[in-house]
């Protein structure tokens, strides 16, 4: 079953997050994703990836557990996805506490996709050394799923550490939400393989030759890997795009709308379900 998803900034200036998620879930979509900054410094040392001047919605956007929470009480059916969670960037007790009580309030609908983050002076705010955000990340993870799974809890990195916990509540799914990993390294496939349940490219940085390697990479850690979700973050809303996702193996697509004025993004989310119902017809 392919799943059909959208992704957007959630800021002041747009449609608010509650309004944006019921108008989702009236179109007949499949899931909502929003991102996280803490927040941006001021210094510009680190290049955004996406271009020379950093939009100014990543100064803007919404914590993103607060977005969600806001539109787990307004729909019933969709997915609540997180494209990404800037984990090396938060305590992993606390998050494994938010993510459970997210996943429980909402009926287990939520998606936690992660990421290292790409913006070294705002990890390192948060007394994450660059160098160091992907084994970081590791730990947060794996001590996270320890969490959700365990009555008493207790883990030994070195970077994450504690004794026996008790955490309440569990998440509505045994064992936690699914993790995706939303990264593109010649090391991406094999933490896939090791510790996550998903994959989240952005769109352009995929294809089959990341699928197979992906393949490869749980064929020699013993996952099976039709356990791993494939979503490709970000293509372009077009038929033509749609279909190349999908014929890559593909099976939940997120696309991004920008952080408009509310009544143009209701206008292109029109859009996009009336592409998403031709694809499905």
């Amino acid at each position: 079953m392919v799943s059909f998803g959208v992704s957007i900034f959630p800021t002041e200036y747009t449609l608010p997050p509650a309004d944006f998620a019921r108008a989702v879930e009236e179109r007949g979509l499949d899931s909502v994703f929003f991102p996280e900054h803490t927040h941006i410094p001021t210094c510009r040392r680190t290049p955004w990836p996406g271009g020379a001047e950093l939009p100014k919605h990543y100064l803007h956007t919404h914590d993103p557990f607060v977005a969600l929470a806001a539109c787990a009480a307004v729909t019933s059916r969709i997915q609540l996805g997180f494209g990404v969670c800037l984990v090396t960037q938060r305590d992993p007790i606390v998050t494994a506490k938010q993510v459970a009580s997210l996943d429980l309030i909402s009926g287990g609908r939520v998606i936690f996709g992660v990421g290292a983050g790409w913006n070294q002076e705002e990890m390192e705010n948060h007394g994450t050394p660059f160098k160091a955000r992907w084994p970081i990340l590791r730990e947060r993870v794996l001590a996270m799923k320890a969490i959700w799974r365990e009555e008493e809890a207790s883990f030994e990195g070195q970077y994450v550490r504690f004794d026996p916990l008790w955490s309440w509540p569990k998440p509505a799914r045994a064992g936690g939400p699914p993790v995706w990993l939303g990264a593109k390294s010649r090391y991406t496939m094999d933490r896939i393989a090791e510790y996550g349940d998903g994959y989240m490219p952005i769109y352009g940085r995929q294809g089959e030759a990341s699928i197979a390697q992906l393949r490869e990479a749980c064929a020699q850690r013993g996952r099976d890997f039709r356990e791993i979700t494939l979503a490709s973050f970000g293509p372009p809303p077009t038929e033509e795009a749609t279909v190349q996702c999908l014929s890559e193996g593909f099976t939940h697509l997120i696309y991004v709308l920008p952080p408009a004025e509310p009544a143009k993004v209701l206008q292109k989310l029109d859009t996009l379900a009336a592409l998403v119902a031709r694809m499905r017809g």
